[in-house]
């Protein structure tokens, strides 16, 4: 029996994270930012050192995935993804967090 509720939370974990990689895919994020390397953006997985230690990660994210940031990583702007929802905002900022 706890086998089998290990098993399951382990795929409802796992689709959870492939359900916001597809969230980010379809939103274009993709198309600046990669897992583990820098393309336009930062990669994912510095986002999340950058912002490990701060209280109000998730906020900041937020706020830079909606109404888009500058000066935070070079010279690099990020356009401001206002179409997107603050619930799948969140849902972008945690996963991004969670990226190792």
């Amino acid at each position: 029996m706890k086998t089998a509720l290990l098993l399951s939370a382990g795929l409802l974990l796992g689709s959870h994270s492939w359900a916001n990689e597809a969230l980010a895919k379809k939103n274009g994020c993709t198309g600046c930012h990669a897992m583990a390397s820098t393309l336009v953006g930062p990669a994912f997985k510095d986002v999340a050192a950058k912002y490990a230690d701060q209280a109000d990660a998730k906020d900041q994210l937020i706020q830079s995935i909606r109404q888009g940031s500058k000066g935070k990583w070079g010279q690099m702007a990020m356009p401001p993804q206002a179409q997107l929802s603050v619930g799948d905002a969140q849902k972008l900022a945690l996963w991004v967090l969670k990226t190792k």
